[in-house]
């Protein structure tokens, strides 16, 4: 399966490309086309680009996780890139996960007001979330991604054959996604995995590529219709963050170090399902086809956390908050979700105590 995918909205630009094998390509082809390329890549990721002979690629290794995501590390890449001469006429290429695409991807919105940018997401997380939409960013003391920017990769490489380096944990914790999509937007997508799960999840090929580009083409839905975020209706790309407004928290709580992101995110989504079966939007039944799913696929389900009024004084950081109330993409059936916004605190805390 090779496939191309031009985001339709003039304001965008991007393409997405998903191609086997082909990572050191694509970094020579831009090399071919800009004066230096710096590729920003994670320590951990275990690749033979055969870049040798190229000297107009400078390659930065970086130790990653989510504690790169901060000021002292948006400071200190910002700096190296400077050291090796950066300019105008420098690209920047990220290869590596979610939290070295956010935080590269904020340096090149904001070192020498902006440069060309693009990605090569190395988990099945980053390739179906983080690395498709323009979001960038950091994390500060209070809460994740509060200070960040929305800048588009010219171009962003899907290549699934970087998967099969991946241990368990983090495939499992990328399907999460994937469902994520399946149950805010299509719930023919949902019976599909429900069929093609253990497949997936054994990285076949086929498989693994309907799935990746089914979630692309989701989440593409939501980021045309509204980039920035500014709606708040059922259009609204606040519907990505199902999930998120109670993972976001977990991860904080524990300072990023119990849980990945798509563990949190996997915990987020069941509490959400089950707030929204609390309100009277989702049904018990499939509030129990949901949760049945997840633990077929080992997915994370509970934290004992979940109970502590601490949990809450992290809620009220979320970004998406506002009116003093603390806002949640919810959903109502599988395959439909919608913003929730009339929740405070004490509400939650509730809520949370009796689910």
């Amino acid at each position: 399966m090779q496939k191309k995918i031009y985001i339709k909205n003039k304001k965008l630009k991007t393409s997405i490309l998903i191609k086997k094998n082909f990572i050191s390509n694509f970094v020579k082809n831009i090399a071919k086309k800009n004066e230096k390329v710096f590729c920003i890549i994670d320590s951990k990721i275990r690749i033979n680009l055969n870049l040798t002979k190229q000297k107009n690629i400078i390659i930065i290794s970086l130790k990653c996780g989510e504690k790169v995501k901060s000021l002292d590390g948006y400071k200190s890449l910002a700096e190296k890139l400077i050291l090796k001469d950066i300019n105008r006429k420098s690209a920047i290429i990220a290869i590596g996960g979610g939290t070295l695409g956010d935080l590269t991807g904020f340096v090149a919105s904001t070192l020498l007001r902006g440069l060309d940018f693009f990605l090569i997401p190395t988990t099945l997380l980053s390739q179906v979330d983080s690395s498709i939409g323009g979001k960038n960013g950091i994390n500060l003391i209070f809460g994740k991604n509060l200070l960040g920017t929305f800048y588009q990769p010219k171009e962003v490489l899907i290549d699934i054959s970087i998967l099969n380096s991946l241990p368990k944990k983090e495939i499992r914790s990328g399907y999460a996604e994937i469902l994520k999509h399946a149950l805010i937007k299509d719930y023919k997508f949902f019976c599909w995995l429900e069929e093609n799960a253990n497949k997936l999840l054994n990285l076949n090929k086929s498989i693994l590529e309907q799935a990746i580009y089914k979630s692309i083409m989701i989440k593409l839905f939501y980021v045309i219709k509204d980039e920035r975020e500014f709606l708040s209706n059922n259009n609204s790309r606040a519907m990505l963050n199902f999930g998120h407004t109670i993972g976001h928290a977990l991860e904080k709580y524990y300072d990023y170090q119990k849980f990945n992101h798509g563990e949190a995110i996997s915990i987020g989504m069941i509490t959400e399902a089950k707030i929204s079966n609390h309100l009277g939007l989702l049904s018990f039944k499939e509030l129990q086809k949901i949760i049945i799913h997840f633990k077929k696929y080992k997915l994370k389900i509970y934290d004992k956390i979940l109970k502590d009024r601490k949990l809450i004084k992290i809620l009220t950081k979320d970004k998406k908050n506002f009116q003093d109330n603390i806002n949640f993409s919810l959903i109502d059936k599988i395959g439909s979700s919608i913003f929730y916004k009339k929740l405070d605190k004490e509400q939650i805390y509730k809520i949370l105590k009796n689910i």
